[in-house]
């Protein structure tokens, strides 16, 4: 299982911090990035993507293993 956290605006949109999806198959992170855009439409919502606590590019070609933590971090601001 795969667990994706979800925050700030992100967490607003899902109405959830956080869920752990199955896979029976290879799974990567646009395949992951791209189901979640359907369940959820983050089609406004600006966020970046960490995995293992490492941020990733969106378009990165990163196959997840089971025991993946991807997050799902809206932009930040200084102060």
């Amino acid at each position: 299982m795969v667990e994706v956290k979800y925050f700030g605006a992100v967490a607003e949109k899902t109405k959830c911090e956080f869920e752990k999806l199955s896979f029976s198959e290879e799974l990567s992170l646009q395949k992951l990035l791209n189901d979640l855009n359907e369940k959820y439409e983050f089609d406004s919502l600006t966020f970046s993507v960490a995995v293992n606590q490492k941020i990733v590019s969106k378009a990165s070609d990163y196959t997840l293993k089971t025991s993946d933590v991807v997050a799902l971090l809206p932009p930040f601001a200084g102060g």
